[in-house]
């Protein structure tokens, strides 16, 4: 028997402050945590361990071949991206939402992180429920589902991920998290080159990277895979301007190959040309003490701290100018900022805060569409520069 009422009780007093069960549910297309590239498959994989760690019961509905301490409810054999036989990921992804509706009234709530495709479906019980929006929301098309959907709690990544959309039901800005010791801090390791880590494509403006550290006269190593869709890209644009013997093109990378990646650089290029909902790569960065020259767009602003964790810049004149700043930067200084707002412990406490708040939401008619609504708070205007940049909304 469900522990819920049919418009979804609050949750037990005697359980408020300790265990909540929990449904994380991820994209079938990578498994959690990804093998190679997938932010939001390894996001979840964090999120999903630190809960586990602090006490609370999950389950984890993704590919069969996931790695967690928590229940796995596999919907399919592998990462869908690894599985020759697959072409369209929709139909398995389908399959699991119908499991996840059947197994609904086992959990406190449900945390999608699949965009928008589980609304119909879970529209009724939508204070059970919370989506992470992980991606692009300047897309056309995409306010008609956002606006017919608007009792749906969302959560946005950044506070500037939200401008694109009309008014709709965000329940809190949580910024991701890394686990504290995933990747190791060196302060004493040399830094000899500039680093490009992520992906190749028009949006992320590897051409600037390498016009940089052309301009300072700096090594350049890009580890990036190549989708598909960007082979082309990859070919006109950017092979050729590999041939420059400062420009070290590595390949994408895994997990354990990071902390040596990064940790030897002087600073991470994130040229990016496109409003970026989070930049996972720039936490990263600053977890190995790296500091970070980013581009103005999207969430770099609320991510980077201009003259600490790195600089914000726009234009590749700029750019090149910080090169030498940045190598005046304490990289111990930039690993404690690291500590303070982006690790996987903060994130999740972050989401038990949002999760709390909609389990003890009033359940009276049209109560649903109104779940926390608290006025947003960017991390420069708070008071104390020590206090996590976590979840505002």
């Amino acid at each position: 028997m469900s522990r819920f009422r049919a418009v979804g009780g609050n949750l037990d007093p005697k359980r408020r402050d300790t265990e909540m069960k929990v449904a994380q549910v991820a994209p079938l297309v990578e498994s959690v945590p990804p093998k190679l590239y997938g932010g939001t498959e390894r996001v979840v994989s964090y999120l999903t361990e630190e809960l586990v760690r602090q006490g609370h019961e999950v389950t984890l509905f993704a590919s069969g071949d996931s790695q967690t301490a928590a229940r796995v409810v596999p919907g399919c054999e592998i990462a869908l991206r690894l599985n020759p036989a697959v072409r369209d990921p929709w139909p398995h992804q389908v399959v699991m939402l119908d499991e996840v509706r059947r197994l609904a009234g086992d959990f406190d709530i449900l945390h999608f992180h699949i965009d928008f495709y589980h609304f119909p479906l879970f529209r009724e019980m939508a204070r059970r429920t919370v989506t992470t929006l992980h991606g692009r929301l300047d897309l056309p098309d995409l306010p008609t589902v956002y606006r017919a959907f608007p009792d749906i709690p969302l959560v946005s990544i950044s506070n500037d991920q939200r401008r694109p959309l009309p008014p709709v039901n965000w329940a809190g800005t949580v910024y991701h998290g890394l686990p504290r010791d995933l990747l190791h801090f060196n302060a004493a390791g040399k830094r000899r080159y500039l680093a490009f880590l992520g992906r190749i494509s028009p949006e992320k403006r590897p051409d600037r990277a390498i016009e940089i550290a052309h301009r300072a006269g700096l090594p350049l190593k890009i580890a990036a895979k190549v989708d598909v869709a960007d082979r082309a890209y990859f070919a006109e644009e950017i092979k050729p301007l590999l041939d420059n013997p400062l420009v070290e093109f590595v390949g994408e990378i895994c997990e354990a190959d990071k902390a040596d990646f990064l940790g030897g650089a002087i600073a991470l290029l994130f040229p990016i040309d496109w409003p970026e909902p989070f930049g996972l790569v720039m936490v990263e960065a600053m977890a190995c003490g790296t500091p970070v020259i980013a581009w103005r767009c999207g969430s770099v602003p609320e991510i980077v701290e201009h003259g600490v964790t790195g600089f914000i810049v726009d234009s590749i004149d700029a750019a090149t100018a910080a090169v030498p700043l940045a190598m005046q930067l304490d990289s111990a200084a930039v690993r404690l900022r690291f500590e303070a707002r982006f690790t996987a412990e903060r994130m999740a406490k972050d989401y038990l805060r949002v999760y709390r708040a909609l389990i003890d939401a009033p359940a009276e008619a049209g109560a649903e569409s109104e779940i926390l609504r608290l006025p947003v708070t960017p991390p420069a205007a708070r008071s104390d520069p020590a206090e996590p940049a976590g979840a505002v909304a």
